[in-house]
């Protein structure tokens, strides 16, 4: 299955995601804040990061610039409810940031699986037997 990386500040939506990824059997490495995950996909990598738009120490729509700057390939998910701003908003941002898929809290856990598959189709298949 996949390595993603999931930046959200929120703990206890962070949780519900953490969670719900890692039934669906993917690694799921976490951040608090923009900051956090930039070092943290450095260090480990990741086939997919999701990530909040609104957080503190660097927001995600920094972090997607600098993610599509450094890592082109990287496929990303953006998630927000708002803020400040409209929440769709910084979702359109996003997508002409670079984000693959965006999607406005609160979501169905369902729709965040539904994203991650349809970006990491590959994710957990089996290897080819071979003849």
């Amino acid at each position: 299955m996949a390595r993603i990386l999931l930046i959200e500040d929120n703990d206890p939506i962070r949780t519900l995601l953490r969670e719900t990824l890692e039934l669906e059997g993917h690694t799921v490495i976490e951040a608090h804040n923009g900051q956090e995950g930039l070092d943290l996909f450095r260090q480990a990598g990741a086939d997919l990061v999701i990530t909040d738009i609104v957080m503190p120490e660097q927001d995600g729509l920094s972090v997607l610039m600098k993610l599509r700057t450094a890592h082109p390939p990287v496929k990303v998910i953006a998630i927000s409810g708002g803020g400040l701003g409209s929440g769709e908003g910084y979702l359109e941002a996003a997508r002409l940031l670079g984000a693959a898929k965006v999607l406005l809290k609160p979501f169905a856990t369902a729709a965040l699986v539904a994203a991650v598959n349809e970006l990491l189709p590959d994710a957990g298949a089996p290897p080819p037997v071979s003849p």
